[in-house]
């Protein structure tokens, strides 16, 4: 007798196993003709596997938010089938699922073009067409390495051989092509649907090693209706109007070059945002009882040891050796000096919390093909802070800390965020019971904060648990931004103690947050959302005076000092152009508002107002434009 209980929370008892074909049967025909798959305890599987225990169960229909993962799983298979006859001779690899749909890596000897995608796409529709039923068979390991040595599908034979004994070894075919696959899979290559398309080539190598075999990466997208797909596909096109990369160079922002890989470039206009930016964060640090402080760029390489960063981060950091043989790291992180600042002078629960900032310049190695702007860079600042605190104190401080990144977030305009619990990775330090405690403590915080969240297991930092912070932007893309880490391992591992309330020594807990983060990344992430429409008060130049004719250059130099006066970052155009192509020139630069002078705007003491996306001008006297642009440009926090 096995038991099955449903969402709504009844249940049905069956006397011997049953598939999730047969289940969906038994409660209904239209529930049957819709059926995909079956969520056995939250885990999808196929509808033709027997369900031989008690479980919580979830019908999964093509319209379920669970299907979307197997639409794009089965479109990967889908394409490999449609690749290979095309294109005899060519070896599949493997075909995950990604954000937003798909990809799989090929080997050929021919490279595939931008058209192939074309003839690519249209054998898939064919496939699909054809409705062929996805079958699952489970083979021995010999028979699998025979099969596909003999069909020439050596990287398949080499997954083989990775899967570790005693494991079953499952095949899905589709029709007379077949994979070997985990699964699960929808019931047939007709429930992928027509919403998908073929997006990009890409390079890549076998296992990610660039000593391996390189291959032809083919992505894709796919998704649940027309309507999604033409909605991701709009998402697209915007999002590349908005690119950062190219906003930085229209707005004279930054630059990037191969002599630096990962480092940016500030020019005048960016590092006046990039400052202004620090300068904010600095004035809420500040109100919300932080201190700031600087810790050394780079330190020995036994400091990082004993914090436990060699190990688990030692891969990215980048290192030097002096001429006595010493061996010094560029700080990926600040914690470590962070603790060395806690550590120098005696410290008594009195001093608790003590909540120590830094805008700390950290260095680590991604990958050349993982750089993208100033998005994932090598070399960046951090808002960073560490709070060191008693165990009494965390959901205090947390709490504390939740609202102060939500603040600071609606004051860019982000109402939209999504809050996560990250849970123990596998690289991890500490023992069991730590993390236990470390995880118990930061989820009583977000609750006690009374804030929605979800779980991510496994996503942690190496040294404790967080909560991630995401952001929603203006065309509907997820940003992860903020972060509260706890930690109960790194002061233990650097000797970090206080004196308790007893007289004996206690270590304290140490809670990570960065607001920002990255400052280049969400420096980044507000070009893209603004569109570079930055808001006034972040506008590198937040005024220009431009002159229709010479006449009135005196007069613009008298309204660029009057803005000045006001606290307005203003500069002035006296060239010898059209005025329209001086409006059309700083409209693409951004500039939010222009004040137009002639002759008769002189005579007059008077300007005329553009704002940058409007057609309409405004004639206002001197005074009073100055006046209203200095009211608009006071940042959000001090207007309240």
């Amino acid at each position: 007798m096995i038991t099955l209980t449903f969402p709504d929370g009844s249940a049905r008892s069956f006397d011997a196993a049953i598939t999730g074909a047969e289940l969906a049967a038994s409660i209904s025909k239209s529930l049957a003709k819709k059926a995909v798959a079956v969520a056995l305890d939250g885990k999808l599987a196929d509808l033709a596997d027997p369900i031989a225990a008690d479980a919580r169960v979830k019908i999964v229909t093509r319209d379920d938010p669970e299907a979307l993962e197997l639409i794009r799983h089965d479109a990967a298979h889908v394409m490999a089938e449609a690749v290979q006859e095309l294109f005899p001779g060519t070896q599949v690899t493997i075909g995950p699922v990604i954000e937003n749909g798909f990809y799989y890596d090929f080997y050929r000897e021919e490279s595939f073009t931008p058209d192939d995608l074309e003839k690519i796409e249209a054998k898939m529709r064919e496939i699909i067409a054809a409705d062929k039923p996805f079958v699952k068979e489970v083979w021995s390991r010999e028979k699998a390495q025979d099969f596909f040595a003999a069909e020439g599908e050596g990287f398949k034979v080499e997954l083989i051989d990775a899967i570790p004994e005693g494991q079953d070894l499952k095949i899905y075919r589709q029709g007379d092509w077949l994979d070997l696959c985990r699964g699960p899979h929808l019931p047939s290559t007709g429930k992928v649907g027509k919403a998908f398309k073929l997006m990009r080539l890409a390079g890549s190598y076998w296992r990610g090693d660039s000593n391996r075999e390189q291959l032809q990466r083919i992505y894709g997208t796919a998704w649940a209706s027309d309507e999604q797909l033409k909605s991701y596909l709009t998402m697209l096109e915007e999002a590349e109007k908005r690119d950062h990369r190219r906003l930085g160079r229209e707005m004279d922002l930054f630059h990037l070059q191969e002599e630096a890989p990962g480092s940016v470039f500030w020019h005048p206009k960016g590092w006046t945002v990039f400052q202004a930016l620090i300068a904010f964060m600095r004035r809420r640090q500040h109100a919300s009882g932080h201190v700031e402080v600087n810790s050394p760029d780079m330190m020995e390489r036994k400091l990082w040891e004993q914090s436990g960063h060699w190990e688990k981060f030692g891969e990215n950091m980048f290192v030097t050796e002096t001429p006595d043989e010493r061996v010094f790291c560029c700080k990926p992180m600040n914690c470590p000096g962070h603790i060395q600042i806690f550590k120098n002078g005696l410290k008594s629960y009195r001093d608790l919390p003590l909540r120590i900032a830094e805008f700390g310049k950290v260095h680590r190695y991604e990958p050349s093909g993982a750089l993208h702007g100033i998005m994932r860079v090598r070399h960046f600042t951090q808002d960073d802070a560490h709070i060191f605190c008693t165990p009494e104190q965390i959901t205090e401080e947390c709490v504390h800390l939740n609202s102060l990144l939500l603040s600071i977030y609606r004051d860019f305009g982000f109402e939209d965020v999504a809050i996560k619990l990250s849970t123990r990775p596998e690289k991890r330090v500490g023992s069991d019971e730590v993390w236990d405690k470390a995880e118990a403590a930061l989820k009583a915080a977000v609750e006690a904060a009374g804030e929605p969240y979800t779980l991510n297991p496994g996503e942690g930092a190496f040294y404790g648990p967080k909560l991630e912070y995401t952001l929603r932007d203006a065309i509907g893309r997820e940003w992860q931004c903020g972060t509260i880490q706890l930690d109960f391992n790194l002061p233990v591992r650097l000797g970090a103690f206080y004196i308790g309330e007893d007289g004996a020594k206690h270590t304290p807990v140490m809670i990570h947050r960065a607001l920002f983060g990255s400052l280049e990344r969400f420096l980044g992430i507000l070009i893209e959302n603004y569109a570079g429409h930055l808001p006034l008060w972040l506008s590198p130049v937040q005024t220009v005076v431009a002159t229709i004719v010479s006449d009135a250059d005196a007069y613009a130099g008298e309204v660029e000092a009057a803005l000045a006066a006001a606290g307005v970052r203003a500069e002035t155009d006296l060239r010898n152009e059209k005025i329209n192509y001086k409006v059309r020139e700083h409209s693409l630069a951004k500039v939010p508002v222009l004040f137009v002078v002639g002759k008769r705007e002189a005579e007059e003491r008077t300007v005329s107002v553009r704002r940058l996306g409007s057609q309409a001008q405004e004639t206002l006297p001197l005074d009073e434009a100055v006046a209203r642009i200095a009211a608009e440009a006071v940042p959000p926090d001090l207007r309240r």
